[in-house]
């Protein structure tokens, strides 16, 4: 027999909470055993569409118990009406019996009922739920027996009464040191934000990504063949904000549970911690209490019980005394399961019972099912995040709403998270924030938008949040100062360790195989597979090869089919340039010489010679120790000679398995040192360059498709090599579960050493030998690069762009080294000041030094004083032609000439000095004794400053040449100058004219052909004036010679030089 409970309540119209007194007043014996099973006999009926939410634990009475109920409430009415005297006594022991009580404010009232009296008062834990505050009597019938519509349509915000329940100061205060907590917690950014460019605060600034609402239908539809296309928001179902999570569906039903889910760098713990903060400085006022959860945490504590009480108390103190209130917060309190995917649910009765009780110990994943059944604080809200194969582990029919984390699908996100990552007015040197200027940053943001505007590759790249995270922090790796140790291959193992730290590729799987350990065997695999055959488009049929190779289990299939739902968009995106449409790339260039590195060092890469090989020597080595020591015995007790000879066979079986194996990793140094000094890119843009073009784009038309295209550059690759192979990044990918065993280390380095000294000793271009430095930067060990580059000599950077950062690699591969280097060239290399000042310690192992074409000013010449006056400095050389440093850099100079015993020439050529610089070295000259020659030519001065200068040079202890050409001279001070030069009075040699001597004149034809090649597009006003001061020169010089020969070669020239000038539509012609 069963009784509806609309008979129930007719039996007992005025029934209170007495009422169900007698209905739980048996034994604890008997309590506790129905505690964990269902009851058998006649049950309460519910036909609404949420009866799998089952009410909160009640015993189900059959005809006899009612009739004892209904006899006992009317002998309890009484009582019900008394006032509530009980004890602090009391109310422990009621606490120990899992009865919790309503807490109140401190003038110590307490809820009627709870009188001093018998028995008959004590209030059962079951009516809590539905009482509304303290002194006021349950408005309804007992919440046990009310019919439960979990998402009735007639459920609408948060009742009054459950916003006012917190409303007690010991409560507030709690909640208020609980939010202070919260906000201290989840505002601490990760080392890796830290540390890779501008950060900003999450409740300050923040991009929310778009959420889209799903439905069960579109979770159970098949999976696309490779999982990689990315649907914008359906127009039928506009995109969710954070604040309507929780805001009533179409039909106007509550929503109580919202499942969110995302693949592998959407967002999903960026968004948590959105949320939390949003919560912790009053932005979601719905809910009084919120209280998240990490299912990685609550997995790590295994099978071992704990009741839902402990897990909050052990985790969040304050909330210790107002844990009682949970229960009748009602959809006040929310509840936050961050990372569902870590745990292992099971939602059959017979895997996870019944659990109504917050204070009753069971499984971690036993609670979090009956929350997630809303069979233990059913009125609570529950936010779930999980990755896509996780879902199916929820049954749909206790999910209200789900909602798919589709990242930034729209360009116009992008921007705005550039934009704000950018322009944050705190990111400054102290902070380690970009400290390029405003014009710079704006620069930056400009050339981005007009990227992804122009719906390139980056722009499917940064659909995943995570990829603008990893731009941003490229950037600012390449544009701003770098702290010392940070690489581009720790970016990159930082960037996988934020994404993939902790990933398990699927919980239920007994392997527990790490989801970054997948996909650097499978990735791996297709990235080595391209960057061997050169190539960077995939067919659907490689992607499918790597992924399915070796695949023969169910068990396998399984995993293969997680890691596809979750992770491949991640690596994996389609190919949106023209003509290589239905390919697949790389989400990021990068990334594909990243994994193929990863591959390598890994040791994944065999042959089928090593795989037979290992098992082999395996299989011997477990063998060799028992059956040697048996050989050992037969061979003292009987005469074998063979004996010995099968002993150390068993000796050698390892050791060649461990020669084919060094064979391998010779193979693999050799292939990484080819890649890196091929021929072919020998012109190309160093590594650097060639990075931030990449993301920047480059600026001009771009190829048709129709044109061949050149082929693939994976100049990056033996730099990722290096960079595995680090101390710090081999710590990372051990995190990830991807260890790198320190022996393979070693010998990968000695493989890798030993192809570098037979390659390395070749005289690289300019833009290659700084990738040959990269290198050994990515490497970070200082004592392989000290041996690999002892024999060089020669530092040839001419024509580099020198940025912050590639002045800090230099600095930190060569600075430390102790043989002096004959030749450091950085001519045209656009250095400022601090590059100078970082390049330092390059400088002062050099002999010849090379600053020429630098843009160098006055400040410049602070820090080169400071290296003339250094101690070590052995700079015999130094050239700073055309530069602008003017009178006030050469007063800093003259102070770092006083003081310097090493430098013997001085080129000032073209560098401003004026009439004000050529007196103020004339009057400071002889304060150095050890200057040999000084090219002060083309700086404007005139007579008085040469006829100065002259002077003192021709007094100078050491000076032998003097270069003055190229000034305002007039001819009379001309032939003063000569007449000086002439006298054999000893002195410096005094040269006024380009053309004076063989040695000076041979050029001539050189300097006019390169003028000839770039005449359309040099400055024509410059190259005017040059030319003007050569054909002047030119003149004067043929009318001091006598010699016929030597006037018809000036004359020949000047030729050249005039029509020159008519092509210019100068005066000469």
């Amino acid at each position: 027999m069963e009784l509806a409970l609309s008979d129930l309540q007719r039996a007992v119209p005025e029934a209170g909470p007495a009422w169900m007194e007698g209905c739980t007043t048996e034994g604890a014996g008997r309590r506790d055993r129905w505690r964990r099973s269902p009851r058998p006999g006649p049950a309460l009926r519910d036909t609404s569409p949420s009866r799998h939410l089952p009410p909160p634990r009640t015993r189900r009475l059959g005809a006899p118990g009612v009739v004892l109920a209904l006899a006992r409430c009317r002998a309890g009415c009484q009582g019900w009406q008394g006032s509530a005297q009980a004890g602090g006594a009391c109310r422990k022991r009621r606490a120990r019996r899992g009865l919790w009580e309503q807490a109140g404010d401190s003038g110590g009232d307490r809820l009627p009922g709870l009188g001093s009296g018998g028995k008959d008062e004590r209030i059962p834990f079951l009516i809590h739920w539905s009482w509304p505050l303290k002194g006021e009597r349950p408005l309804g019938p007992p919440r046990a027996f009310i019919r439960h519509h979990g998402s009735s349509a007639g459920s609408g915000p948060p009742s009054e009464r459950h916003g006012q329940l917190f409303q007690g100061i010991a409560a507030a205060e709690a909640i208020q040191r609980h939010r202070q907590n919260l906000a201290e917690w989840f505002s601490r950014l990760p080392r890796e934000e830290r540390q890779f460019g501008p950060t900003f605060a999450l409740d300050t600034v923040h991009v929310d990504p778009v959420i889209r609402e799903s439905t069960p239908d579109e979770l159970l539809r098949p999976l696309a063949e490779l999982a990689l296309e990315h649907q914008p928001p359906s127009a039928g179902l506009p995109p969710l904000a954070l604040s309507q999570l929780f805001d009533p569906d179409a039909c106007g039903r509550r929503v109580q549970t919202v499942v969110l889910y995302g693949t592998v760098g959407t967002g999903k713990s960026t968004l948590v911690r959105k949320m939390v903060l949003d919560w912790c400085y009053g932005r979601l006022p719905a809910f009084k209490l919120l209280i998240p959860f990490s299912c990685e945490d609550l997995s790590s504590l295994g099978p071992a019980p704990v009741s839902l009480c402990q897990l909050v108390a052990q985790r969040y103190t304050p909330l210790k005394e107002i844990l009682p209130l949970m229960a009748a917060a009602g959809s006040c309190l929310l509840f936050v399961l961050h990372g569902l995917e870590h745990l292992n649910l099971d939602f059959r009765l017979a895997g996870t019972g019944l659990c109504s009780d917050p204070e009753e110990s069971e499984a971690p994943a036993a609670i979090i099912v009956n929350l997630l059944r809303k069979y233990m604080l059913p009125e609570a809200s529950i936010l779930v995040t999980t990755r896509p194969s996780a879902i199916g582990r929820i049954p749909s029919k206790y999910v209200d709403r789900y909602g798919e984390i589709c990242g930034f699908s729209d360009t116009n996100l992008q921007k705005l998270y550039f934009q704000l990552r950018f322009k944050q007015p705190d990111c400054g040197h102290g902070a380690g924030g970009f400290s390029a200027t405003p014009a710079q940053r704006d620069h930056l943001v400009q050339m981005l938008s007009r990227n992804l505007e122009g719906h390139h590759q980056i722009a499917t790249a940064c659909f995943l949040p995570s990829y603008c995270w990893l731009v941003c922090a490229t950037l600012h790796f390449l544009h701003a100062p770098t702290p010392a140790g940070q690489t581009l291959t720790s970016i990159y193992t930082s960037f996988l360790h934020l994404n993939f730290s902790g990933e398990m590729l699927d919980s239920t799987d007994p392997s527990k195989l790490s989801l970054m350990a997948y996909a650097a065997r499978t990735m791996g695999k297709l990235a080595y597979e391209g960057v061997s055959s050169r190539k960077t488009y995939f067919s659907e049929e490689d992607v499918r090869g790597c992924l399915e190779a070796g695949i023969q289990t169910e068990e396998e299939f399984q995993l293969l089919h997680v890691f596809r739902r979750d992770a491949l968009r991640f690596f994996l995106a389609p190919c949106v340039e023209p003509g290589h449409l239905g390919t697949f790339v790389f989400t990021v260039p990068a990334m594909q010489e990243y994994l193929a590195a990863l591959y390598i060092v890994l040791g994944l890469r065999k042959t089928t010679l090593q795989r037979v090989g290992k098992e082999v020597a395996e299989l011997v080595s477990r063998v060799g120790e028992d059956v040697s020591l048996v050989l050992g015995i037969m061979a003292k007790l009987l005469p074998l000679r063979a004996l010995p000879l099968l002993f150390n066979l068993l000796k050698v079986v390892p050791r060649v398995f461990g020669r084919v194996v060094g064979k391998s990793r010779e193979t693999v140094a050799q292939a990484m040192v080819l890649e890196m000094f091929r021929e072919e890119d020998y012109y190309n843009d160093d590594v650097l360059d060639q990075m931030g073009a990449s993301i920047l784009g480059v600026e001009g038309p771009r190829c048709r498709s129709d044109e061949p295209t050149e082929d693939e550059v994976f100049e990056l690759f033996p730099m990722f090599m290096g960079g595995l192979l680090s101390a710090h990044n081999r710590v990372v990918l051990a995190q990830l579960g991807c260890p790198i065993k320190t022996l393979d280390a070693l010998e990968n380095a000695q493989a890798i050493k030993k192809k570098l000294g037979k390659l390395g000793r070749q005289v690289l271009p300019p833009s290659e030998l700084l990738d040959h430095l990269f290198f050994h930067y990515e490497f970070q060990n200082q004592r392989f690069s000290a041996e690999v580059l002892s024999s060089l000599r020669q530092l040839n950077l001419a024509g580099v762009r020198m940025t912050p950062l590639k002045c800090m690699v230099v600095a930190a591969v060569l600075g430390s080294g102790r043989h002096a280097l004959d030749e450091v060239n950085f001519a045209s290399c656009q250095l400022d000041p601090a590059g100078l000042r970082t390049l330092r310690p390059v400088f002062l192992r050099a002999r010849k030094l090379g600053l020429q074409l630098n843009s160098l000013g006055p400040e410049a010449c602070r820090d080169l004083r400071d290296l003339l006056l250094h101690d070590q400095c052995q700079v015999t050389t130094l050239r700073l032609s055309n530069n602008p440093l003017t009178a006030a850099g050469v007063a800093l100079l003259v102070e770092g000439l006083a003081g310097n015993t090493s430098l013997k020439h001085l080129s000032l050529l073209h560098t401003g000095l004026g009439d004000e610089g050529l007196e103020l070295l004339a009057a400071q000259l002889d304060r150095n004794q050890q200057l040999q020659e000084l090219n002060v030519a083309y700086n404007g001065a005139g007579d008085t400053a040469a006829l100065a200068l002259a002077k003192a040079a021709r007094e100078h202890p050491s000076l032998e040449l003097l270069h003055l050409y190229f000034n305002e001279l007039s001819s009379e001070c001309r032939q003063a100058l000569r007449d000086l030069g002439s006298t054999t009075e000893g002195g410096a040699r005094v040269v006024v004219s380009l053309t004076e001597g063989t040695a000076v004149s041979e050029y001539w034809s050189v300097i006019l052909g390169e003028v000839q090649r770039n005449l359309n597009s040099w400055d024509r006003g410059r190259v005017r004036r040059h030319l003007e001061l050569l054909l002047r020169d030119l003149e004067d010089n043929r009318g001091a010679t006598l010699n016929p020969w030597r006037k018809a070669q000036l004359l020949r020239v000047e030729g050249e030089v005039r029509a020159l000038l008519e092509q210019l539509g100068g005066p000469g012609s």
